[in-house]
């Protein structure tokens, strides 16, 4: 239903409008709220955030149409007005379309001519406001995608992937922020936001400058992924930069006692990457799944704060580009033998 401000000192008007629109009325495809003057027009404004255009006289007590214009221009920029007047003369109607008028008609009214109006002026808004709400969605995608991302989900590459489930050789890293819950049961929870995206940001830098990617936030812990050339190199330089720019961050205060850490679980292997999830709810989740990336998960629940956990089999493959320490073995799920667990150190 469009909602209409017609905007007239004339009595009459409002009575002459309803005759005329009645149907459109009754059908509920027009809704009309009437002023009898400007600043009547902007209360009406403010009471009803759900208004489509208005239909405005020029000549009316306390506040003229012109006057009304500049004032909606300041209000409601979305807002379209069309002005219906008997002062037809070019220099009315100059001053109107520079106030931002959409287009003038003058009286006596035709109707067929107004209803026209309306419609042509409908159609505008209608597209004006999907242009915005398209803006918007973008303003929004961008402040969480990456550019390279964002030009990559509209190639035929991204729709082939969407469908394309595949056996990928990777390295995925769990990070956590250590004893973090606490904070999350004692502070206020603005605080307890703040605090943790801002932790958050510093982490996905040094994933990304590292070419991984954020998987997923998971609580206070992030699943990074790094793909391609030197996939486990890569991410044990991201996770050595992110324990290091963690560590070196202030001590957080707001009467809060916290000191951050972070621990890490670091895996390499065969992994299946795919979307999972539920078609049903529309909710799928482009990840990896498998033995490497569960142990990688339990590595990290292993590691001490501070620590970079690795497998042995992961030690195996850096040892000659990284100091690493055995830290002992240990039963993990799922595996019938312990694993051996190395600590990297720098």
């Amino acid at each position: 239903m469009a909602k209409i401000l017609v905007v007239d000192d004339e009595v009459d008007l409002e009575t002459l409008i309803k005759q005329k629109f009645r149907r459109k009325i009754r059908e509920q495809q027009y809704e009309f709220v009437f002023a009898n003057n400007g600043i009547s027009a902007l209360e009406q404004v403010s009471a009803n955030d759900d208004l489509d255009i208005i239909l405005t006289d020029i000549n009316m007590p306390e506040m003229d149409g012109l006057t009304l214009l500049s004032k909606l221009n300041e209000q409601n920029s979305l807002l379209k007005t069309v002005i219906v007047s008997a002062y037809g003369d070019m220099d009315n109607i100059r001053t109107a379309m520079n106030r931002g008028a959409f287009d003038f008609i003058t009286k006596p009214i035709n109707f067929e001519d107004l209803e026209l109006t309306i419609q042509k002026t409908l159609g505008y808004v209608a597209q004006m406001r999907e242009t915005v709400k398209a803006i918007k969605e973008n303003n929004i995608l961008k402040m969480y995608v990456d550019e390279t991302v964002l030009k990559f989900m509209s190639s035929r590459e991204y729709e082939k992937a969407l469908i394309e489930n595949e056996m990928i050789q990777a390295t995925v890293a769990f990070i956590d922020i250590c004893s973090f819950t606490k904070i999350s049961e004692n502070a206020p929870p603005d605080t307890v936001i703040k605090l943790l995206n801002s932790y958050f940001d510093v982490m996905v830098k040094e994933i990304i400058a590292q070419g991984g990617y954020v998987d997923k936030f998971i609580g206070d812990a992030i699943m990074a992924v790094f793909r391609g050339d030197f996939h486990l190199d890569r991410a044990i330089e991201s996770c050595l930069s992110v324990r290091k720019q963690i560590e070196e961050l202030p001590e957080f205060h707001e009467n809060i006692d916290f000191v951050p850490k972070v621990s890490i679980g670091i895996n390499s292997g065969e992994m299946i990457s795919g979307n999972i999830g539920s078609s049903s709810l529309r909710r799928l989740d482009y990840t990896v799944i498998g033995d490497a990336v569960n142990t990688a998960q339990r590595l990290q629940t292993i590691a001490a704060p501070g620590q970079i956990a690795i497998s042995g089999a992961a030690f195996d493959l850096i040892k000659e580009s990284f100091q690493c320490k055995e830290i002992g073995e240990f039963s993990l799920k799922n595996k019938t033998k312990p694993v051996l667990v190395y600590e990297v150190m720098k």
